[in-house]
């Protein structure tokens, strides 16, 4: 049955905060990447490179609601907003005790070839058959 969405549980490391204490903000991309990479796993993908596929990312925005601070329990939901023709569009939700923390996106494209001459290709089909658009 493919899946829509993933939720992690991530502990603020004190090398992710700042002088002020909160989380730097290029943080919350790699939550959204580890979130992703969970997903992917969730559904019996794996999101590394292969000798065959990529899925660089082409686009990616944070919206800062809270700030999140050193050893805090933050949850991030990671949410398939749509698949295009080469595309995967992701909706993140980031959020400290229930409070959104921020709100995030991202867009990857499946791409076909070697470094530095990989070309857009079609969503495969095994990865259509395990993750869906969320409802």
């Amino acid at each position: 049955m493919p899946i829509s969405e993933c939720r992690i549980r991530r502990r603020i490391a004190f090398h992710e905060v700042d002088s002020a204490g909160i989380v730097h903000f290029s943080w919350f991309y790699r939550y959204m990447e580890e979130a992703e990479s969970a997903l992917w796993r969730a559904a019996g993908l794996r999101i590394a490179p292969s000798r065959e596929l990529a899925y660089p990312r082409v686009a990616a925005t944070f919206e800062f609601k809270k700030p999140l601070r050193f050893e805090d329990e933050a949850d991030v939901t990671i949410e398939v907003a749509r698949i295009g023709r080469t595309s995967i569009g992701y909706r993140c939700v980031i959020t400290l005790n229930g409070d959104v923390a921020a709100l995030g996106s991202m867009t990857i494209v499946c791409v076909a070839g070697p470094p530095g001459a990989a070309r857009p290709t079609a969503v495969p089909d095994f990865i259509k058959e395990r993750l869906t658009v969320v409802s």
